[in-house]
């Protein structure tokens, strides 16, 4: 064998070997993403193109989860909140992820059998279940209610969220003093 041949199975080695890394890399990405196996359809990421709310005119509902994965024929939204970690999903979190499945259902015509959020450090698989989606609906019943008084009574006792709030210099209700 020639020094050329020597010098080419070298390089066909070491191509081989930066290849098996960069694969092993992507793959860990992947499973740190909490993304489910599929295709990504849609993200709202700023790494993307820019995308589209989804629109559901009949429910009068519109939202950007940031991702959608297509997964057979079912599309899984996928909602990240990477500063998050806790043992269990807010359920503001968790009724913001039903939104999203409704909208899907809604867009696509198929209900998705759950959706996915993901935490910091781990990833919730929140069924998309009959009383879940009910809960969206009478959320946005109640919201648009509430959309006809003046004013809207606060729905919360937490001054820390008063504290960050960008309503606080004009609510007559703030906890702040």
């Amino acid at each position: 064998m020639g020094a050329g041949q020597v010098a080419l199975a070298l390089a066909l080695a070491l191509t081989l070997i930066c290849a098996f890394f960069l694969w092993r890399r992507a793959r860990s990405a992947w499973k740190q993403s909490g993304l489910p196996k599929g295709r990504v359809t849609y993200a709202d990421t700023g790494h993307w193109k820019p995308c589209q709310p989804l629109y559901a005119p009949r429910i009068g509902l519109s939202g950007k989860p940031d991702y959608l994965v297509q997964e057979g024929r079912e599309v899984i939204p996928v909602e990240v909140k990477p500063g998050r970690r806790a043992a269990e999903p807010y359920d503001a979190d968790v009724m913001q992820l039903a939104a999203y499945c409704l909208l899907v259902e809604e867009t696509t015509g198929t209900r998705p059998g759950y959706g996915l959020l993901r935490y910091r450090a781990q990833t919730f698989r929140i069924p998309f279940s009959p009383s879940l989606r009910q809960a969206v609906l009478d959320n946005l019943s109640e919201m648009r209610r509430n959309l006809r008084q003046d004013p809207v009574p606060r729905s919360h006792d937490d001054p820390l969220r008063c504290r960050f709030c960008g309503h606080r210099q004009d609510c007559q209700q703030s906890l702040m003093d």
